[in-house]
């Protein structure tokens, strides 16, 4: 059942939604050659209780931390662990944070110094796919409309979409319906509502959109092991237009400071 937020509720989500690119702009301001992935995570996990919020990610389904860091040909569901970053990599991290019974939920993939140009360029692809998505969603519009732009925009660059794992509305929990595919054709699929909250996840790789899920029950990798980009924002439908509820601002901002990242 897709649940229907009121403007007072779509007003309550925001301070969670935008905790959650504080708490990357902070995690991006300790990327760097050497630093683990656990020791990102415990920075993270510090930062959302320091906020009066808890980790969405840590305990749902059993998964042990409080983001997901995946790491070149990891697509999503990346474990942290002691696993190290290293010169050019490719790093989308996942987030989740509940605040005062909201749920935000957003991603954002860094580029480590050194990264080669095809990498930048479909974390670039990747990113705008994001926004052509989100102009696609509107009152009246098809939940099909999302995915379809994202998909050709992804595809007339002959990058991969994935079709095992998708976006999802969002309030209270975390994943409540509607799943929101980034594929599909223009008209089909839920009309979109006013008052209607999804998160819109483009994951793109740079080859075959086939993907390979692990013996942990969540680390998912391409199958070809080409490198693979995650964005994420949490919108909501109004009549007014279509409100981006999260924020890569501060994101960005700090990826400035970082001499170890490139600004996408």
């Amino acid at each position: 059942m897709i649940r229907i937020k009121t403007y007072e509720e779509i007003e309550q989500m925001k301070p969670a939604a935008l905790l959650v690119g504080k708490t990357l702009a902070e995690v991006s301001k300790h990327i760097e050659p050497g630093v683990s992935t656990e020791t990102l995570d415990s920075i993270a996990e510090e930062f959302i209780r320091s906020h009066n919020a808890e980790p969405t990610f840590k305990g749902y389904e059993g998964f042990p931390a409080s983001l997901c860091i995946s790491i070149n040909e990891v697509v999503v569901h990346g474990i942290p662990d002691k696993r190290t970053i290293n010169d050019g990599d490719v790093i989308s991290i996942d987030c989740g944070c509940t605040l005062n019974g909201w749920v935000g939920d957003s991603a954002y993939t860094f580029a480590v110094k050194g990264i080669k140009e095809e990498n930048k360029r479909l974390l670039q692809v990747t990113k705008a796919s994001l926004y052509k998505g989100i102009e696609a969603c509107k009152v009246g519009s098809r939940l099909g409309d999302i995915g379809n732009a994202i998909q050709t925009y992804c595809e007339s660059y002959g990058y991969g979409v994935v079709r095992e794992l998708c976006g999802h509305g969002l309030g209270h929990v975390m994943h409540e319906d509607p799943s929101v595919l980034n594929y599909g054709r223009k008209g089909t699929g839920a009309k979109l509502r006013e008052g209607m909250t999804l998160a819109i996840e483009p994951m793109i790789t740079l080859g075959n959109k086939e993907v390979v899920f692990h013996n942990d029950g969540w680390t998912c990798t391409t199958v070809d092991c080409s490198a693979a980009a995650h964005f994420e924002h949490d919108v909501a439908v109004t009549k007014q237009g279509t409100v981006i509820l999260s924020s890569f601002e501060e994101i960005e901002e700090a990826i400035k400071t970082n001499p170890n990242l490139e600004l996408i």
